[in-house]
């Protein structure tokens, strides 16, 4: 039996060694943050946007620069201001007196990599715009639709701790977020190396040094591959089973979407992939259920005065239904 599976096994060599390249290419820059870095790739592999949440100064900015240099795609970067309007990223008809005609010029969403930073900087009606570009890749301004090429990524930060000047971000937008990832401070051990390599001036040199280790097109070939993979019925049952228990818990006010169930499977097929497998197994819907799911549910009233966190209801979910063998 176990040969006949090794004989169906996707070949994976190519993706492998990209990932790889990219982990050590970022592991000469980034100090730690080794599953931040994996939810990344994976969300590049999973064809999802991912929301970066961080208090100033851990590198949130600095990570995802870097792995979107990793792939030598088009890349934008937009700095969400309180005056920021939607023109200002989707573009706008421009006059020319030559042809006395309106030509659309495009705004930094035209590229395949976009770097939000501070996303919630930004008033409802500039997030708003961002809801048909997320969903569909693709833009309609004065009735023409504009087709966004692939690969087509959106990498956004914000600091969690922050108010004033800030903006909470519509619910629907946050459900168009594959992941929202966490980064922590560094440990003492993780520190003192930053404090080391910033003396030794290291990663000013190699930042200039980054080369791209993924065209566009082998990153769009490696999704269609990862979407691919085989997943079995129970593992699809395990998915729905922890997706619906967020709309029946106590805990919650809002439960996750069905967005929710495909964005599990989706990422766990990329993890997978990550991992050298062809096929999830229930560690990698557990690994990435934290990441696709804190972001869409939302707490009772009492509970967040309670100081609950989503990721607290989580693992209280996850515990509560039997694993898959």
């Amino acid at each position: 039996m176990e040969e006949e599976i090794f004989e169906q096994r996707t070949d994976l060599s190519k993706l492998n060694h990209a990932v790889e390249h990219i982990k050590a290419t970022l592991a000469k820059i980034i100090v730690g943050q080794h599953e931040t870095i994996d939810l990344i790739i994976a969300g590049i592999l999973a064809d999802g946007h991912i929301l970066i949440e961080g208090v100033p100064g851990v590198a949130k900015t600095l990570t995802a620069k870097l792995v979107a240099k990793a792939i030598d795609a088009k890349y934008s970067r937009v700095q969400f201001t309180p005056d920021l309007m939607p023109s200002d990223i989707l573009g706008t008809p421009v006059f020319n007196p030559k042809t006395t005609q309106f030509e659309f010029k495009h705004g930094p969403i035209f590229g395949n990599i976009i770097l939000i930073d501070e996303i919630n900087r930004a008033p409802a009606k500039t997030q708003s715009a961002l809801f048909e570009v997320m969903e569909e890749r693709q833009l309609t301004i004065d009735g023409t639709s504009y087709k966004m090429d692939e690969p087509f990524m959106v990498l956004a930060t914000q600091n969690p701790i922050e108010q004033e000047g800030t903006y909470r971000l519509p619910e629907a937008q946050l459900d168009r977020f594959l992941f929202k990832i966490e980064i922590k401070y560094p440990t003492l051990e993780e520190e003192i190396l930053i404090i080391t390599q910033q003396h030794q001036k290291k990663n000013t040199e190699q930042l200039s040094h980054i080369k791209p280790v993924l065209s566009s097109q082998e990153v769009v070939d490696l999704r269609e591959q990862v979407r691919g993979f085989h997943v079995e019925p129970k593992i699809l049952e395990f998915t729905a089973r922890i997706i619906t228990e967020t709309r029946n818990h106590k805990s919650l006010y809002l439960g996750g979407s069905p967005r929710a169930s495909l964005a599990v499977v989706s990422a766990a097929k990329a993890i997978a992939a990550i991992k050298g497998r062809d096929f999830i197994t229930p560690d990698d819907v557990l690994q990435v259920t934290p990441a696709v799911l804190r972001h869409r549910i939302m707490l009772t009233p009492d509970k967040e005065m309670e100081g609950v966190t989503p990721d607290d209801v989580i693992a209280q979910i996850i515990q509560k239904i039997e694993v898959p063998r």
